[in-house]
């Protein structure tokens, strides 16, 4: 196997793969956006793996898109030179590289480069912690880089968190790589498929507890796991950093005078997500699916709130999520807007009976947010009658378990009970 062009050296302290950000503004694309803030979430992409010291950032005004080397002639050594002022080893360009243009501009400027794709599938390598997790980022890499120029697979047998894009090895012989990967994703859905049985078998556990899901979604870095904890009272990692959170975590609430939910925190979502990990993550992200109600949690104080909101809502969508199923939107964050503005969003969210204006860091709104969410499900519960025989003790018990026993008499052969409960509870019951 080749030596790497270079190696990320973790024995001699805080050595990190200097990067620098370009972001192409494509003039005719009609899926353009606002250049500015791109680019920053771009830099804050890079800014997520530890490995990376951006060291700086442009952006590229393109009218349209040179087929084989992405930006002209004159432009490729204008970056050149600016490359190589910076002792710059990684390029990160925020958009779609072909396999072609990523080749000829690794050889123009002697760099590596990664494309948006690659960097999100880095940083996912990089921050999995599940067993199924690691498998689906890895598959979801394979899949992407078998269609390229393919390098030695580092990753296959890393030393450290990542896939190995950032530091790889020089290009090997390509057939041969295409075959390794081949044999390494049919190694790998064999793992996967024992990973999803048993994920099955916990999720038909998870089934029989009577409990309505609420899932957290929204943008990467809106500020869900904060909120999961402030709710919950648990310690999800929170940072300013992109994708903070990955592997789904569930806990346990009873909201204020209301009945006792799961609460999910899942991954953050993100516009031009690579259609590789949207697949790849639809599993993991079954407790969406299944939710009950979905919160939408946005930064309301981001300058690109609305175009955030239109990718969750999109990314919602194409990962199947039932348009009946009850959605509210949390706006997160409202403590960090002037106060002028703050209070123009919250007038217009009490026009809105889906709307909810909070700050998970300092409680504004928690309250009310728990308010909605319980009349909501409340609204979901009917009242019914059941007869049971004595001999039916354990059913009695367990509906006594579920807190939902209105009124019980007793008869010569047995109970008549008055429950009140959610469609969920009542499919609970039937199965025991």
């Amino acid at each position: 196997m080749s030596k790497p062009d270079f190696q990320i050296d973790e024995t001699d302290g805080p050595a990190q793969t200097r990067a620098w950000v370009l972001h192409p503004d494509i003039k005719n694309n009609n899926d353009r956006r606002d250049p500015v803030p791109a680019l920053a979430e771009a830099v804050a992409l890079a800014e997520a793996l530890p490995d990376l010291q951006v060291v700086g950032q442009d952006i590229v005004p393109l009218r349209t898109v040179n087929a084989g080397h992405l930006f002209g002639s004159g432009k490729i050594e204008e970056i050149r030179k600016l490359l190589d002022e910076n002792e710059v080893e990684l390029v990160l360009v925020d958009g779609p590289v072909t396999p072609v243009q990523q080749r000829n501009l690794e050889k123009a400027w002697n760099v590596k480069l990664l494309d948006r794709t690659g960097l999100i599938l880095e940083i996912f390598s990089d921050r999995a912690a599940t067993r199924e997790g690691v498998l689906q980022v890895e598959m979801a890499a394979l899949n992407y880089q078998r269609t390229r120029l393919v390098r030695a697979w580092t990753h296959l047998e890393r030393q450290r968190g990542g896939l190995g894009f950032v530091g790889g090895p020089g290009e090997t012989q390509i057939e041969a790589d295409r075959r390794a990967i081949d044999d390494q994703l049919v190694r790998l859905r064999r793992q996967l498929e024992k990973v999803v049985k048993t994920r099955a078998l916990h999720r038909a556990a998870r089934a029989k507890i009577p409990y309505p899901i609420v899932a957290l979604v929204g943008y990467t870095n809106a500020g869900k796991s904060t909120l999961f904890n402030r709710l919950t009272g648990a310690d999800v990692m929170v940072k300013d950093m992109l994708f903070a959170t990955l592997d789904p975590t569930m806990r346990s609430l009873e909201l204020l005078d209301g009945p006792e939910i799961i609460l999910s925190d899942t991954v953050g979502f993100i516009s031009d997500l690579p259609t590789e990990l949207v697949a790849a993550f639809r599993a993991t992200l079954e407790e969406v699916l299944a939710a009950d109600i979905i919160l939408h949690v946005r930064d309301i104080s981001h300058a690109e709130t609305e175009t955030q909101a239109r990718d969750v809502r999109e990314i919602l969508t194409s990962l199947g999520v039932p348009e009946d199923t009850r959605t509210f939107e949390v706006w997160n964050k409202i403590d960090l807007l002037p106060q002028e503005a703050a209070n123009a969003k919250r007038e217009r969210a009490a026009r809105d009976d889906t709307v909810i204006t909070i700050s998970a860091i300092s409680g504004e709104g928690l309250d009310t947010l728990q308010a909605v969410v319980a009349e909501a499900l409340q609204g979901a519960l009917r009242t019914a009658e059941l007869s049971l025989s004595f001999a039916e003790g354990r059913k009695r018990a367990w509906l006594f378990a579920q807190d939902i026993v209105i009124k019980e008499t007793q008869t010569d052969e047995g109970f008549d009970i008055t429950v009140r409960w959610s469609a969920d509870v009542e499919a609970a019951y039937q199965r025991l």
